[in-house]
């Protein structure tokens, strides 16, 4: 059920936005989820390192 739901979200979406549209907003997407991982990382690094140091 849920693979349905986000399947006929994606369709809705293709038909509603344009290509550049479409285009646009993936990109916006993958660079939030880009900032989250650079965060995420540098997070975890400095984690580690002050866990060392104890």
């Amino acid at each position: 059920m849920k693979k349905f739901t986000l399947l006929s979200l994606a369709v809705f979406a293709l038909m509603s936005l344009t290509s550049c549209e479409a285009i646009g907003t993936i990109f916006k997407a993958g660079m939030w989820w880009a900032f989250f991982l650079i965060a995420a990382v540098i997070g975890l690094i400095l984690w580690l390192f002050t866990r060392g140091k104890n």
